[in-house]
């Protein structure tokens, strides 16, 4: 899929890729420059598109294999980086050549045999081999863990840098690609990945081959790949929109009637957000509890507590359902910006909740959250200034959801959702910053709301909380 055009010029400007007269060929650059992760991503190319031919072994939890990526230099490069750890790499070869490698911490520096030109499109593969995480420093975050095992298979997690922990990526939201996932495992597993199921072959040896692909790009941290043992349930969304869901074989009917409602809820948010932006939708449930859930693209990962243990099972869906389009579809610019994520997703389930039980009962739940993000005080930061060392604090999710609640009640209903969809149509499938929200909100809106979003969105103290009268 063509990339938004402000993608595009916010890669050039953030790494410095406009060229000098004489073009001389430059290394690319180790970074995207984003301000919380600077070594997060690659300059120099534009990745296009992911081949991920990896074989797993159940007892080891050892990968082999090859992943090739497609990409377009935007300068001559003399060479260029991919964010990579661990594992022992056999060979790196640019357009079937081999090139000289080496390696810097998460950067794998790669020298192509010749000078790339700009405006080429080339491919490097790397083939390799080992454990993932094993040796390399511990992960960001829980949601970051890579590629895990668990005693029935193994998933994977990558928010916001684990992506590198188990395949070689220009690793950060700026660079979108699409994938090809060619996933060898023992017969007696199934594999579920991003996009839909292209073909399954029964090998020789005692393996099966899945290959999954996506019709649309991503960014690194939403790839999955999830291996185990599963019952396979199926649905059909609005437009014939394929669902198909990953649950473990003892859980799959109390699950099932979980996730009833999944078609209902993207029904609903595609009247308030805009279309389903995927070609598939679904859920993988891994027999394994989480103390998380994670938004991974038209295959959304869960632990098996959505079924015991969890209370509101329907708010934590609709979460991650609504990530698809803010967060999948509409990406970061920069990771410190993940209230644009988290607030939108959060305040989204309570959207849900006002439509699928009452208006009161979404309020209520509103009070609760305003109650304990003001109880926290500065612990909870102010949304679009998370700190750097805890980016998914709760202010991220709490009070970026009523930023977007107070904001609905200042502007009144008819507005609000224009402004909601109006971001969402204009950066779908491209990438976003807390500023492009709030141009769009106030070009929409007619009104001047900049102190209103430094309020709520920069400044430590909370502010009062207004009267919870809608108006139309």
């Amino acid at each position: 899929m063509k990339k938004h055009l402000l993608t595009i010029f916010i890669v050039l400007l953030i790494v410095g890729l406009v060229q000098a007269q004489d073009n001389k060929p430059q290394t690319g650059a180790e970074g995207l420059g984003d301000p919380y992760f600077p070594q997060l991503g690659n300059g120099g190319y534009n990745a296009e598109h992911y081949t991920l031919d990896l074989k797993w072994d159940d007892t080891s939890n050892r990968l082999d294999g090859t992943v090739t990526m497609r990409a377009k230099a935007y300068n001559d490069l003399s060479r260029f980086d991919l964010d990579f750890l661990g594992f022992t790499i056999n060979s790196v070869l640019v357009d079937g050549k081999e090139a000289t490698y080496k390696r810097d911490g998460r950067e794998l520096q790669i020298t192509p045999p010749a000078t790339l030109k700009q405006d080429e499109t080339f491919e490097t593969a790397v083939s390799y081999s080992g454990v993932p995480g094993k040796g390399v420093p511990p992960f960001y975050d829980v949601f970051a863990e890579g590629w895990i095992r668990y005693d029935k298979g193994a998933y994977v997690a990558s928010e916001p840098d684990g992506a590198a922990y188990w395949y070689p990526v220009n690793d950060h939201p700026l660079d979108k690609a699409s994938y090809t996932f060619e996933i060898t495992v023992p017969d007696a597993y199934t594999v579920a990945a991003n996009g839909q199921l292209q073909t399954v072959v029964d090998n020789p040896d005692p393996t099966t081959t899945y290959t999954w692909e996506t019709r649309d790009e991503l960014a690194s941290y939403l790839a999955t790949v999830n291996i185990a043992k599963f019952t396979i349930q199926k649905a059909v969304g609005p437009h014939g929109l394929p669902i198909r869901n990953y649950f473990p074989p003892d859980k799959a009917d109390a699950l099932t009637k979980i996730f009833s409602d999944f078609p209902n809820m993207i029904a609903f948010y595609e009247t308030i957000f805009g279309a389903y932006p995927f070609e598939a939708a679904g859920a993988v449930v891994i027999d394994s509890s989480l103390s998380f859930a994670l938004e991974t693209q038209t295959l959304i990962l869960f632990g098996k507590d959505i079924a015991v243990g969890r209370t509101g099972a329907q708010t934590v869906i609709a979460h991650e359902l609504a990530h698809q389009w803010f967060g999948d579809s509409v990406s970061l610019s920069q990771w410190k910006d993940v209230w644009l994520n988290e607030g939108f997703a959060t305040y989204a389930s309570m959207l849900w909740m006002e439509h699928s039980v009452s208006q009161a009962a979404m309020v209520k739940q509103m009070d609760q959250y305003y109650s304990i993000v003001v109880a926290q005080g500065s612990k909870y930061a102010a949304p679009a200034n998370p700190p750097q060392d805890d980016l998914f604090n709760d202010g991220v999710y709490l009070r970026g959801a009523w930023a977007l609640h107070a904001l609905r009640l200042k502007v009144g209903d008819k507005i609000f959702f224009n402004i909601m969809h109006t971001y969402y149509d204009h950066f779908k499938y491209g990438n976003a910053s807390t500023g492009d929200f709030t141009s769009i909100a106030s070009q929409v809106s007619g009104q001047d709301l900049e102190d209103f979003f430094q309020q709520w969105l920069f400044d430590e103290k909370v502010p009062a909380k207004p009267d919870q009268v809608f108006l139309p």
